[in-house]
């Protein structure tokens, strides 16, 4: 089995210059936690997610430790409403890993495991196509072995 044959194509996307309020709004709404940023010519530039959203309140805690501060959590919070105001190149990573739609699936999966993602986009000259998750795969192969 390969990727093009269980990948989503129905995929939310962001642009650079979205807010963090819109795509935290779409991820909660649509109950995701993450999506593509890709250019107007539909090439992958980053990806978003609730993790990124969250660490871009918190300050480095290692730098904390060695200033001998403590984080004030209850103002880190309140940060939110700053954080959803920003722009999403601002805090999503842009070193993404891609696969093509015509490797097969546990070579997929094998690169997630070892990206420690829990999902991938699928790209073809960069260019998103689709995007295929750890619990998509599982499924694929269960049902493989039912028939």
């Amino acid at each position: 089995m390969i990727v093009k044959d269980i990948m989503s194509t129905n995929i939310k996307t962001a642009k650079p210059d979205t807010s963090v309020r819109e795509i935290a709004k779409i991820m909660c709404f649509n109950k995701i936690s993450g999506m593509p940023v890709v250019d107007d010519d539909g090439k992958i530039v980053g990806v978003v997610s609730e993790k990124d959203v969250l660490h871009s309140m918190f300050p480095d805690i290692a730098e904390l430790s060695e200033q001998g501060s403590y984080p004030d959590f209850e103002e880190m919070e309140g940060a939110y409403e700053s954080t959803l105001s920003n722009q999403v190149e601002n805090i999503m990573t842009k070193a993404v890993a891609t696969v093509p739609p015509d490797i097969p699936i546990l070579k997929a999966a094998s690169l997630m495991w070892l990206r420690k993602i829990r999902r991938i986009p699928v790209a073809e000259n960069g260019v998103l196509v689709g995007i295929i998750s750890i619990g998509d795969v599982h499924k694929a192969v269960f049902q493989s072995t039912l028939g």
